[in-house]
């Protein structure tokens, strides 16, 4: 996490739990993409692709985008993390 803040990273996982609670004691980041179902390197690849088209040239600073399957079609979910709206 160290590196991923200094540098101003935006860090893609697949291992959504552990940096969803690293994220959270984050008050500024570069962004997370978590890349949700288990499947092979080629499909993951895909799913990659697909939310780099997602984001283009949108900024992902305190933002989580998770990319997962419904069916045989990308889905992408953005919120911001942890959520200071109210704050």
């Amino acid at each position: 996490m160290n590196k991923i803040r200094d540098e101003s990273l935006t860090f893609v996982t697949n291992n959504r739990a552990d940096f969803n609670s690293l994220y959270a004691k984050e008050p500024h980041h570069a962004g997370l993409v978590v890349v949700i179902p288990n499947v092979t390197p080629s499909r993951q690849r895909d799913l990659f692709r697909a939310a780099l088209t997602h984001i283009g040239r949108r900024d992902l600073t305190n933002t989580i985008l998770e990319v997962n399957l419904a069916g045989a079609s990308v889905v992408c979910r953005e919120y911001l993390y942890p959520d200071q709206r109210g704050k």
